[in-house]
């Protein structure tokens, strides 16, 4: 996994929706479905990922197929590069 990517996106879900920095987001863990995010926090997320990444993420990608863990997010931006 590449960490260039997984760590500005897991110290964006601590620290800006989780609002608890030192909370670390391991690769696996599930974002959406587990409740850790919402909906409207999942919006904010594919906002910051189009942001800082420069990648496009269509409307319809913004789910628990798609969005679930680091891995899937990090596999996602990285297949759009």
């Amino acid at each position: 996994m590449d960490n260039s990517i997984a760590t500005p996106i897991a110290e964006y879900i601590a620290g800006v929706i989780l609002k608890n920095p030192k909370r670390v987001i391991r690769p696996d863990e599930k974002l959406i479905s587990s409740g850790l995010i919402d909906s409207f926090h999942l919006v904010d997320l594919g906002l910051f990922i189009e942001d800082k990444f420069g990648v496009r993420i269509d409307d319809s990608e913004l789910n628990a197929e798609t969005f679930d863990t680091l891995e899937q997010l990090v596999a996602l931006i990285a297949s759009r590069r």
